[in-house]
């Protein structure tokens, strides 16, 4: 199996026996012919139903918000919009859906990006045409998948906060302004730059520039980061 698997409650899942309708997929992938792969192999599955397809990401929110997928299968690099920005639009008009990342990208930050977006799966393009199907049927349960490779790029990114955070614990923690801590309150919900300006009501520069003071401060070097240390050094408290 080419996924790491994880339940809702961080344990595998029993199957839950035959399916009374079949799971809806929407394929969205800027290549045609992997596309119609795609498609023909699922096609074979009889609790799996392809109910439309799109070819970048703004025509993937459009077909999400009018097709009401159960699970959309999703490129990263397209045209137009990408999938990251496509993932945290369709949460939106469809938020029952549940979005699998399907790509060639082994990037770290692409995968955080996809998590943070709201994504429950990040797949390889190098699976079998099994396991994709697997992985859908996993997601539409309710689990997590990650390929391998990118769960122990996960994991080893984690442990490393872990330890450089352990390592700052003797240093007293640098103050942030009440308007930067307003900002990293509202970045630890997973809100985008966009959304915080206009909770604050300040511009989008504005916000950049507190994040950029923020990482600065606490000598950090992404949001995820930023949320970790803080609450590991009681700046921040999440309920």
């Amino acid at each position: 199996m080419a996924e790491f698997e994880l339940s809702g409650a961080g344990e595998p899942k029993a199957s839950v026996g035959p399916r009374e309708e079949p799971i809806r997929v929407l394929v969205v992938d800027d290549h045609e012919l992997f596309r119609r792969g795609l498609e023909i192999v699922l096609a074979q599955e009889e609790d799996i139903q392809v109910v439309g397809e799109a070819g970048d990401g703004a025509e993937a929110v459009d077909k999400a918000a009018d097709l009401l997928p159960d699970i959309v299968l999703m490129d990263i690099r397209m045209p137009r919009r990408s999938g990251i920005e496509a993932c945290t639009a369709i949460k939106e008009v469809a938020p029952s859906a549940k979005i699998i990342m399907l790509t060639i990208s082994d990037e770290e930050a692409d995968l955080y990006d996809a998590i943070k977006a709201g994504a429950t799966g990040y797949l390889l393009k190098e699976i079998s045409t099994d396991e994709v199907s697997t992985a859908i049927r996993a997601v539409a349960d309710g689990q997590s998948q990650i390929s391998p490779s990118m769960a122990s790029k996960l994991l080893t990114e984690f442990k490393s906060m872990i330890q450089r955070t352990d390592e700052r614990r003797l240093v007293p923690a640098p103050r942030l302004t009440d308007r930067e801590l307003e900002v990293l309150k509202l970045v630890a919900t997973g809100m985008n730059n966009r959304d915080i300006a206009k909770e604050l009501f300040i511009s989008e520069n504005t916000v950049k520039n507190h994040v950029r003071n923020i990482l600065e401060k606490l000598q950090l070097h992404s949001r995820m980061e930023a949320v970790v240390y803080a609450m590991r050094e009681k700046i921040l408290e999440i309920r």
